[in-house]
Parts: structure tokens; C-alpha cells; sequence
């Protein structure tokens, strides 16, 4: 993982506490989502996009496996249960709806034929993936 640095970039001045907490989990997020895409190329679906964003909020992966998309929303915690947990029906629907607004840009629409998987990062870097997931939460 990249080292965060101990001073701002511009003018020298130290980096806060929080703030190296923030640009941690930030970077430990991105290495996660990167884990989390390899996992699926590595079973031949190619990523269309990182952390889509739409008025409806934020995917982080958009994956196309022939035609179908598979919607991605990654969960790194210490163990797969903890990061199962942090999955709430809140951003169950926020994804729902992210999903639906990315679907008006393909040619078949909501006809497109689609899943949302969570993609859960351990502290290991072990991935589960949790199949249509969204229902279970």
C-alpha cells in the first residue's frame, strides 16, 4: 500500500490525524476495489467502470459479463462478517438506484440482464463474493 505522508504536498505543513485516517481507508478502499476486479477478470468478466457515479449515488465496480452487468459494491473490513454487516438497507437502495440510472444508458435498458454482487475484502485480502447479494441484506 502507498505510505501517507507525514506533510501536506504544497506547503509542508503537517498532515492531521484525521486526515491520514481519511486518505488510509481511502487508499486501502481503492486497493480493495482493485483486488475486487482482478478477482473477476481472473474469471473473464471485464470491468466497464470504476466507482461509477450517477444522482443516485455511487457503484464501485460496473462489470460486463457478455451482455449482462454486474454491479459491484466492495466491503473491506477486518473479517468478511464485519464487512457483511456494514451493508445497510439505506445503501442497499442507493445502489438499487444507482443500478437502475446506469441501465438508461445501455441499449436494452432495464431489460439489460444484471445482478448486484458484494464483494467482501478481509484484512488478509481474502475476497468473498456474495452473488445478487442485495436481497440477503
Amino acid at each position: 500500500m502507498t505510505a501517507i505522508p507525514e506533510t501536506g504536498c504544497a506547503d509542508g505543513a503537517p498532515v492531521s490525524a484525521r486526515r491520514r485516517r481519511g486518505l488510509r481507508a481511502h487508499l486501502a478502499g481503492a486497493e480493495a476495489e482493485a483486488q475486487v476486479a482482478r478477482h473477476y477478470e481472473d474469471r473473464g468478466l471485464s470491468v466497464a467502470h470504476h466507482r461509477w457515479r450517477g444522482r443516485g449515488g455511487e457503484i464501485d465496480l460496473v462489470l460486463r459479463d457478455g451482455a449482462a452487468l454486474v454491479f459491484v459494491e466492495v466491503k473491506r473490513a477486518t473479517v468478511h462478517a464485519q464487512a457483511a454487516d456494514s451493508v445497510s438497507a439505506t445503501q442497499a437502495a442507493r445502489i438499487c438506484a444507482a443500478a437502475q440510472e446506469y441501465l438508461a444508458g445501455e441499449p436494452a435498458g432495464e431489460l439489460t440482464e444484471m445482478r448486484i454482487d458484494v464483494a467482501l475484502v478481509d484484512r488478509q485480502g481474502a475476497v468473498e463474493i456474495i452473488e445478487n447479494a442485495l436481497g440477503q441484506f
